[in-house]
């Protein structure tokens, strides 16, 4: 991949992983309510499924996938019933994703569960997928090796994916300082809830 080409893709993907959608606003989500370190096991398993789409779509599969949408639909809605649950409880100052008044005894979130939540959203997005058979095949060159221009590929788009869910779950992170002035737990909770509430959503009807 030569210099020039390099230097169109990076700005391209910063752009597509800096816009405001489902798994920044679940980055910073969790961000607020669980804090950026814990949230790094959210964004693993959300670049897993990033890599994944990535590659399948790179190989043609996405396309086989998105002319038979009914292959997501148990995905987009497990998923999307999955965060809305969450939510719900969050926004009810229940389960191990909200905020407690008084940490002791409280259970955390398993890594598992937070990893999860990322892959599943990054895989269950038909637009994800939309948008990698769209922008990754002009930046291949079919005369070099497919494996090592992914490899390169992906490992850039991982990186700017990674800077991006660092960037919103910081932002998350503030805003839970700032709220936490307050001293109202439950309204973090609500606002919390409300935007994985609104994640799921967007996941399911997407």
């Amino acid at each position: 991949m030569n210099f020039t080409l390099l230097m169109a893709f990076v700005p391209t993907f910063f752009f597509v992983s800096i816009t405001p959608g489902m798994c920044m606003t679940l980055a910073m989500t969790l961000g607020m309510t669980v804090g950026v370190k814990r949230a790094l096991w959210m964004m693993l398993g959300e670049l897993l499924g990033v890599a994944l789409v990535g590659v399948l779509s790179a190989i043609g599969v996405a396309t086989l996938l998105l002319n038979y949408p009914n292959v997501f639909m148990v995905l987009k809605y497990t998923g999307g019933a999955y965060l809305a649950f969450i939510g719900i409880q969050m926004w009810l100052s229940k389960g191990k994703m909200a905020i407690k008044a008084d940490k002791e005894g409280s259970q955390l979130a398993s890594r598992f569960d937070l990893m999860s939540q990322g892959f599943m959203t990054a895989i269950a997005n038909p637009k994800g997928w939309a948008f990698f058979v769209a922008l990754l095949p002009p930046f291949l060159d079919a005369s070099r090796s497919l494996a090592s221009q992914l490899l390169v590929l992906i490992s850039i788009i991982l990186i700017l994916e990674l800077s991006c869910l660092l960037i919103y779950a910081t932002g998350g992170r503030t805003l839970k300082s700032m709220l936490m002035k307050s001293g109202n737990v439950r309204i973090m909770n609500r606002i919390a809830g409300s935007l994985m509430i609104g994640v799921g959503a967007w996941l399911a009807v997407g």
